[in-house]
């Protein structure tokens, strides 16, 4: 193996400063632009006025000496089968990954790096699921270089599975190369589907939080009062002008998340290159995520009511470790697609998985439950609104039928199928949930029973995985207490044993 060492391009010092930089984006606003208001008006401002300035300045300073710096100090190479990086300026730290350990090697294409034809490579290991950050990053490298360290540790995992090293040839060696380049694909977003995804994507609730979020900043400075006043007064201008001013201030934010849906996710594709699923998407930042099959937990498929009734679904893979930077923790393996047609790409990539199981469904006793607590909550509600606000409070009662057909609705979607390897259960809140979960992979199961269940012969079963940070759990309430109690037999390690070797029992 090489020993040559290699550095990082040198937009990573860019990269660097602008990354330090979005970190202070709204103190350096706050000294900017609100100090810069607060001058003397006659001209004869004292030279302390220029103090948080001059600061400013030697910030913006010393984080650009910081990415200089990081770039100039940072040099990774391969030896003895590990991927060996080295940074620092006054204290030099080392870090040596063993090519075993990497699990995923994620690309990220931002404008920056397209015109240079560069990515950032995020590496990914099996104990990075317990950091905050991923186990290392390579800013700014070339796609040449990226390739190589997919090359490297394929071959390391080459070696470790051949009885000798002497047995991996030269052209052996190119072959497998050549298998990197092969890929099956899988699944492209068209663009009707991509349209459909950004205009229901529910995005706007981001928009309006990050606007929050901004506004939080400067919530010392904004005349809070003084737009009270004018709120006030506005709405003297009749019921129908601020109904269309919301609704405009709701389009304009519904645009916005449909733009950057769009953007997020233009030209999804999915691709299997060995046990590898490898995601691309973006198109102003182009990202490259590759999950380890073999690191998926289980399979969840999203159904809200608007897009149920389109024929759509959206599929999420819950896998385990990831950092808790990375904002797809629970990845979406389809974020749109029409169920009718993931039967076929999903039995190709989970060979192992069976999502066409026989259901068993809620019992027609348990109809009640999914109702009768919402009553005992709005009973009261309703007939304060009523009261109050008479005669159109009474509107307020057509909650009832409507939180009945919720019910109902959830009472007809709760299920769980069981076989010899998997359990599924199905569950609704306001969208409809369908979870698809190994055993093996399973790291609880829980029976809970209430009291008003037991006099019904009902319990709630409830399990949770290995997923990000936290893990994921499923739970389907109101079922039949004998059906549950077949399955938390099943989860039981001596009679599953016993099963799979065909002992009595």
């Amino acid at each position: 193996m090489s020993n040559e060492r290699f550095k990082l391009h040198p937009i990573s010092a860019v990269v660097n400063f602008i990354k330090g930089l979005k970190d202070l984006i709204l103190p350096f606003v706050f000294i900017f632009v609100v100090n810069g208001f607060q001058g003397d008006s006659s001209g004869g401002g004292h030279w302390t006025d220029f103090v948080p300035y001059i600061v400013g300045f030697l910030v913006l300073a010393f984080i650009l000496g910081s990415g200089i710096i990081k770039w100039k100090r940072f040099v990774y190479w391969f030896e003895e089968d590990e991927l060996r990086i080295e940074y620092g300026l006054f204290v030099k730290k080392k870090r040596y990954i063993p090519f075993e350990r990497i699990q995923s090697l994620n690309y990220t294409e931002s404008i920056l790096h397209r015109p240079f034809k560069l990515v950032k490579v995020t590496i990914e290991t099996a104990g990075s699921g317990s950091a905050k950050e991923a186990e290392a990053e390579l800013t700014a490298i070339t796609r040449d270089n990226a390739k190589r360290i997919e090359t490297e540790l394929a071959n390391a995992k080459k070696r470790k599975t051949s009885l000798t090293k002497a047995e991996v040839t030269l052209t052996e060696d190119q072959n497998h190369e050549s298998d990197l380049d092969s890929a099956v694909p899988i699944y492209k977003m068209s663009m009707k589907d991509l349209i459909i995804l950004a205009t229901t994507s529910g995005g706007i609730g981001v928009v309006f939080s990050g606007l929050a979020v901004f506004m939080s900043q400067f919530s010392d400075i904004i005349p809070y009062k003084e737009i009270y006043d004018e709120f006030v007064v506005f709405l003297k201008f009749g019921f129908f002008i601020v109904a269309i001013s919301i609704f405009m201030v709701l389009l304009f934010a519904w645009l916005i998340s449909v733009i950057l849906t769009t953007l997020n996710y233009y030209q999804f594709t999915i691709v299997q290159e060995n046990d590898q699923i490898v995601l691309t998407r973006g198109l102003l930042e182009k990202k490259k995520v590759s999950i380890p099959i073999g690191r998926v937990q289980g399979i969840r498929i999203v159904e809200n009511p608007l897009r149920q009734l389109f024929g759509y679904c959206t599929v999420i893979v819950e896998s385990a470790g990831g950092s808790l930077e990375e904002q797809d923790k629970n990845i979406k393996l389809f974020p749109l697609v029409k169920k009718s047609v993931i039967k076929q790409p999903l039995n190709q990539l989970f060979v192992d998985f069976d999502f066409e199981p026989e259901w068993t469904s809620s019992p027609k006793q348990a109809k009640s439950f999914y109702y009768r607590l919402d009553f005992l909550w709005m009973i009261p509600v309703m007939v304060a609104v009523s009261y109050f606000y008479y005669p159109y409070g009474l509107l307020s009662l057509f909650l009832f039928p409507i939180v009945i057909l919720l019910a109902l609705w959830q009472h007809h979607s709760a299920a769980f199928a069981l076989n010899r390897n998997q359990l599924s259960l199905r569950y609704r809140g306001i969208s409809k949930y369908t979870f698809f979960i190994e055993k093996k992979r399973m790291q609880s199961l829980q029976m809970k029973q209430s009291p008003f269940q037991k006099r019904k012969k009902l319990a709630s079963i409830q399990t949770t995985i290995k997923s990000g940070m936290l893990g994921t759990t499923a739970k389907v309430d109101h079922l039949n207490v004998i059906d549950i109690e077949e399955v938390m037999t099943w989860y039981e390690p001596s009679k599953y044993e016993a099963i799979e070797k065909g002992q009595p029992q």
